[in-house]
């Protein structure tokens, strides 16, 4: 059964533009009797289907497998990437982290770099092109028997691990105030770099992917330790320091310029 305290009612501030060549803007909606069970996706999911049926427009927002792995979701809500919890996407933050009388305000992560399609919804392909650009090995790695043939330190082999726990959701860019990319590539670096099947082609790889990552129009990083905060997976900007050391041994290696 369900009680009465088990329901909230609460105002959403929420950033509505019809595409990337409109002009924005906040639109306030009322939304009563949300149960805090609820993900907040699926608040906007009952949002939607109360303003469908007042024939108005639902909100448009990006998401898919909601478990915190795809890294499809993802806004800004007031002011934090993701929302107020730490290491949690999106499609993980529950209604029961706020309370009846509410002003919640979302809006899609801002960045030069990712322009609004509709909406929440951002184009984050700047990161797959960073992606295509080295985060990759072109060598005929065998199967698995092959690869666990080749000795990594089980150290190593952690770090290599937690750099890979990033799924590209660009929290990261939309709460660096420069709108950096460099917890995410050097993630992806970091995780290549670490292991013995990276290292042939570590040089090109960051090279190329810093390349690509200026110039799709991400910042620069200032050290503001904010990507840091927000990310779900709980990525270390150490990875960013082996970015800088992997990107400065390239520079001075004639084949990777």
């Amino acid at each position: 059964m369900t009680h009465a305290t088990d329901t909230i009612n609460i105002t959403l501030k929420v950033w509505r533009q019809k595409g990337p060549r409109d002009r924005g803007r906040f639109e306030t909606i009322l939304a009563n009797d949300i149960h805090t069970h609820m993900s907040f996706l699926e608040m906007l999911d009952v949002v939607n289907e109360q303003l469908a049926l007042d024939g108005k427009e639902p909100i448009e927002f990006d998401n898919d497998c909601r478990e915190g792995i795809c890294g499809m979701c993802g806004c800004v809500v007031n002011g934090t990437a993701h929302g107020p919890e730490k290491a949690m996407t999106l499609c993980q933050l529950h209604m029961r982290k706020f309370k009846t009388g509410d002003t919640i305000v979302v809006e899609p992560f801002r960045a030069r770099a990712f322009k609004v399609v509709k909406d929440l919804i951002v184009d984050r392909s700047p990161l797959d092109k960073i992606i295509q650009a080295g985060g990759y090995v072109s060598m005929n790695t065998g199967g698995a028997a092959d690869a666990n043939s080749l000795p990594v330190p089980q150290v190593t082999a952690e770090k290599a691990m937690d750099a890979a726990a990033c799924i590209g959701c660009g929290a990261c860019v939309a709460a660096c105030p420069n709108a950096s990319a460099m917890l995410f590539v050097s993630a992806k670096i970091s995780q290549l770099a670490l292991l013995p099947q990276g290292r042939p082609e570590a040089a090109q790889r960051a090279m190329n992917m810093v390349h690509i990552m200026d110039a799709c129009g991400f910042g620069n990083c200032s050290n503001e330790r904010e990507c840091e905060n927000v990310c779900p997976k709980e990525i270390s900007i150490v990875n960013i320091a082996r970015l800088n050391r992997e990107f400065f041994k390239a520079a001075f290696t004639s084949d990777a310029v």
